[in-house]
């Protein structure tokens, strides 16, 4: 076995995790909970650390992970809900307090540099040394997909854990063997099926109890509400304005900062000039930070009104000035030729790249992003002599805690962080550089909290990016036509440039070096059997922030890797669909995927000149998802008119729910294909606004058909990004079918 870097990493985590295993025995916190850990209020009883009942019959959920559109709330509550045997109607959920038992797991094992399909002892050790490491750490965090997969035991097993207290509780009541009874919608029933009690009435009963953590958990054949579109719970607030998101939050004495953040990456601030004389009404203060400006006031619009019209800020520019995307793109393109390579991925017989007589080669490439988020970036934030609070929208409340303790200097105990409703994530809401600034903007205000809040223009132009990317891809094939299975005729040779997200989070959050190693997910495995598979990566150090991004290194992969394989079906003078066929003939969970958005979005079918067909696959974040774009072409206009798409992620929690986030996942993945572009000229973002970064609107929305492939055989996947990765490949393909043009760049533009 080849000594790569890869492994060299993994060694490391796993020589780690043994120095914290010892620690773990008797530090790891269990993932159940006890009865004291959810705060119970008038009228209610905790049965574990994540489920109360109240004495009306209500059931209450923590549910530990941030809603932002996705519909965790709604689909982690159903887990315990089916597991209880409750009502739907009675289950509401809330907040969890600060703890470990609410930890995410799945978040960091996905983080591991291995493709999902990658078995043994190396995996496996690693694997076990994370979920230790993660037992100790307890880390509160949303993202990469990992919700459901997470909470599928924990959460199942804190509503069969409630469930069985409430048969002990009424056996006590009723002096009944528990064997006799039995639940059934939010009832606890006698041997005959008559309802001896709700669950409500038991509360006098439970007493002392305490939860049971080995308790069976049901069968799939036995879900009743698993498996089911159950109503949303979060939908009625928000129709009704009782919903509460980063910008709605007002505690007594609120005040209001606007920022202006230096426009140069990595510059600072000079010096701040205010105007002559006493401050605006309104205005409270003016407080300098080392690369931005806040105006604290008592409205936030008196605060911008002031950044915009009445200071004279100079600001150092810093080392990073002169950088310019042309240059960048130049630098990468030198970079695929010649750059410092890591092979990533070795696969198969390279003797096939000097065999075969047929080379085709294309440069493809993806520009940096913005995340767009609707709820520009904001926090709220309160230091005064009891400690330090934060109401916030945010995906790891474990870090921003973590952070905003180091910055006001206090211990983590003495900081509470309150975490909103999202007004959109998609990873932006990882990052801590909202807190941070909020805390200095705190420390100058001290005793009133203060809402930090960004104008559009800042929050686009100081983002953490989608990292731009460059794929230089080769492929040695057997001549055009060649008769026989084409998987072991085909060689595949690719180098991929560009900077590395969770390389750049990880030195932002410690304060350390950037690794230099490839995001995790933008170097897995294809699921292609080629006769010869190399991935190199070059992962520049660049100057430009960068972050996790929806569906991360997938989201540019995709692209290159399914758009690439269309051009190879070109070459060899094959259908697009069959040859991807014939590459999948040993992974049927791929091929029935295939199969079924081909079927939806009738393959073959002829489609008026100008318009054409497209297909794409990809498995990310352990589902897999097709898509067939329709697309129509007049002149320069680019129009897409249908997108069928199908899913496979194993056991399905709400049907609607996925279907409704690979619908968002096409719109998100439609506005990168179409119009997303982040340029940089002289050290600084060029947009700054929808004028300039535009989304897709709603007259350009196409028609979507999704369907769910249940599997409950097949480990269970993510659906909040999976769908965003095919849908610019799918397109583009489909372009080149109406057209005959290969677009090679996004955003996709026809001269």
């Amino acid at each position: 076995m080849r000594l790569t870097r890869r492994k060299l990493i993994v060694g490391g985590t796993l020589g780690a995790g043994a120095l914290v295993v010892g620690y773990w025995f008797a530090h790891e916190r269990d993932r159940l909970g006890d009865r004291t850990m959810f705060a119970a209020g008038s009228g209610e009883v905790a049965l574990n650390g994540w489920v109360k009942i109240a004495r009306d019959g209500g059931i209450v959920v923590a549910v530990p992970r941030a809603e932002m559109g996705q519909g965790v709330h709604t689909t982690l509550a159903q887990l315990v809900a089916d597991e209880m045997d409750a009502r739907w109607s009675d289950v509401r959920v809330e907040d969890p307090p600060e703890s470990g038992v609410y930890r995410n797991v799945e978040i960091l094992l996905d983080g591991l540099p291995f493709s999902p399909e990658q078995t043994g002892m190396v995996v496996d050790g690693a694997h076990w040394v994370g979920r230790k490491l993660m037992g100790v750490l307890g880390v509160v965090a949303t993202g990469g997909s990992t919700s459901t997969r997470d909470a599928w035991e924990p959460m199942r097993l804190a509503g069969a854990s409630a469930r069985e207290l409430l048969l002990r509780a009424a056996a006590r009541k009723f002096g009944l063997p528990q064997g006799e009874l039995s639940t059934a919608e939010g009832e606890v029933r006698g041997r005959d099926g008559r309802p001896l009690a709700r669950y409500g009435d038991l509360l006098a009963a439970i007493g002392e109890l305490a939860p049971l953590a080995d308790v069976p958990l049901k069968t799939p054949s036995a879900f009743k509400i698993i498996g089911t579109s159950a109503p949303r719970l979060d939908v009625a607030h928000k129709v009704n304005g009782k919903a509460v998101f980063g910008t709605d939050v007002r505690p007594p004495g609120l005040l209001y900062a606007a920022v202006k953040n230096c426009p140069t990456f990595g510059g600072s601030l000079k010096s701040v000039t205010p105007p002559a004389g006493a401050l605006p009404r309104g205005v409270k203060k003016i407080v300098e930070l080392p690369d931005a400006v806040a105006v604290v006031a008592d409205s936030w619009w008196r605060a911008q009104k002031l950044l915009d019209d009445g200071l004279r800020i100079v600001w150092e520019d810093g080392p990073n000035a002169k950088v310019d995307s042309e240059t960048l793109w130049r630098e990468y393109e030198s970079q695929a030729r010649s750059g410092a390579r890591k092979e990533s991925r070795v696969n198969g017989d390279a003797g096939l790249l000097g065999r075969n007589p047929q080379r085709l080669e294309a440069v493809y490439r993806a520009p940096y992003l913005a995340h767009a988020t609707m709820e520009p970036m904001n926090c709220t934030a309160k230091l005064d002599d009891t400690g330090l609070e934060i109401w916030m929208p945010n995906q790891s409340p474990s870090l921003m805690r973590y952070v905003a303790a180091k910055a006001a200097d206090l211990p983590q105990a003495k900081v509470t962080v309150h975490t909103t409703l999202l007004g959109g994530g998609f990873g932006r809401r990882a990052e801590v550089d909202l807190v941070r600034q909020a805390v200095a903007v705190a420390r100058a205000v001290r005793g009133s909290p203060v809402q930090v809040l960004w104008s559009r223009e800042e929050d686009v132009q100081h983002d953490y990016y989608r990292p731009m990317a460059l794929a230089s891809l080769a492929a040695a094939l057997p001549p055009h036509g060649a008769a026989g299975a084409m998987g072991d005729a085909i060689a595949w040779d690719a180098v991929l440039v560009g900077q590395s997200a969770s390389s750049q989070f990880t030195s932002r959050l410690l304060g350390i070096s950037e690794p230099g190693d490839p995001d995790p997910n933008s170097i897995e495995n294809l699921p292609y059997a080629f006769g010869f598979h190399r991935l190199s990566t070059v992962v520049p150090v660049g100057a430009v922030p960068v972050g996790f991004w929806r569906s991360v290194g997938h989201s540019h992969t995709a692209f290159f890797d399914e758009c690439f394989l269309d051009e190879i079906a070109q070459a060899l003078g094959k259908d697009p669909l069959a040859l991807r066929r014939e590459l999948l003939g040993d992974k049927p969970r791929h091929l029935k995927v295939l199969d079924t958005a081909a079927r939806e979005a009738g393959w073959g079918m002829p489609l008026p000149a100008g318009q054409g067909r497209g297909v794409a696959l990809r498995a990310s974040f352990a589902s897999i998802v097709a898509q067939v774009a329709e697309v129509a072409v007049e002149g320069a206009t680019i129009r897409v008119k249908r997108v069928s798409c199908a899913i496979e992620c194993g056991q399905v929690v709400n049907p609607d729910i996925v279907k409704a986030q690979m619908q968002s996942g096409i719109a998100f993945g439609l506005t990168a294909a179409l119009y997303g572009e982040i340029t940089i000229k002289n050290g600084r973002t060029q947009q700054s606004q929808f004028t300039d970064y535009p989304m897709l609107r709603l007259p350009e929305m196409p028609e979507i058909s999704v369907t769910v492939i249940s599997s409950k055989e097949a480990a269970m996947g993510g659906v909040g990004e999976p769908g965003t990765p095919p849908i610019a490949p799918a397109v583009a393909n489909a372009i080149f079918a109406a057209t005959g043009k290969r677009l090679r760049s996004l955003p996709l533009r026809l001269p």
